[in-house]
């Protein structure tokens, strides 16, 4: 599976995530939970506990990267993400396919797709650059040292805030999956795909580099019509893609 590494930017640094985290996480998840109904957060020691448990069985099994969101500054534990759905289509040609299985030296295998997402912030440090530039940090990781085709995003269909983000960022929407699975609340849910693909990697970290230097942070889209997928799972609406976010960028 990839090797665990620390990824470092100017105001966040991702480090390996470690049951040394737990208590940090926990004080990070304590903050105005109001953005925390669509993502998994925990909240208090014991649930931190169980999500960095959970979150190292995954990576010994070969299915996750997690990490610690930290502060650069000050060094203070303000969130977590991870790379998931780690995908290899090395080795011979097999059918039925095996998806997630690498071929190889299991100490040198990079996947040659994968998803970032199980991301959260403490409210604190929302709206301040830090996802922003962790997923530069991530995008970077991966397409420049792993060598990816593509990286994947999802989110809850009614979560406006995460896609708003993804959708900055550059990422294509591929459409919703309608009834696609059960919701944190107990609901059926429809989930929102995003993705980038390695052709278009130059294009989205320049866009991004040029948001986090001009300290851009514009607000969260007010509506499902100005998102690139409508909730009926149509593409339209907004025109995603760097392109887009450059201009709104330049603007």
């Amino acid at each position: 599976m990839p090797t665990p590494v620390v990824l470092a930017g100017r105001k966040t640094r991702l480090e390996p995530l470690t049951v040394h985290h737990a208590e940090a996480l926990a004080e990070a998840g304590a903050e105005d939970r109001a953005t925390a109904a669509f993502t998994l957060v925990p909240h208090g020691l014991e649930a931190a506990l169980s999500y960095v448990d959970s979150a190292l069985a995954e990576q010994a099994a070969g299915r996750s990267l997690p990490f610690a969101v930290v502060g650069a500054a000050d060094g203070r534990v303000v969130g977590s993400t991870r790379f998931l759905e780690l995908d290899y289509w090395q080795g011979p040609l097999v059918w039925p396919a095996v998806p997630g299985v690498p071929y190889g030296d299991p100490a040198t295998v990079v996947p040659d797709a994968a998803e970032i997402g199980n991301t959260w912030l403490a409210r604190s440090a929302q709206g301040t650059g830090v996802n922003t530039e962790a997923k530069l940090l991530m995008l970077r990781h991966a397409f420049e040292t792993w060598g990816v085709r593509r990286i994947s995003f999802r989110a809850d269909a009614r979560n406006l805030r995460s896609r708003a983000a993804i959708e900055r960022l550059g990422a294509t929407c591929e459409g919703i999956r309608r009834a696609h699975s059960r919701g944190l609340d107990g609901a059926v849910r429809s989930t929102a795909f995003y993705s980038i693909l390695d052709d278009e990697w130059p294009a989205v970290r320049a866009t991004i580099e040029l948001r986090l230097a001009a300290g851009a942070s514009p607000a969260v889209l007010g509506g499902a019509e100005d998102l690139a997928c409508s909730p009926h799972g149509d593409v339209g609406g907004r025109r995603a893609g760097a392109q887009t976010v450059a201009a709104s960028v330049a603007n």
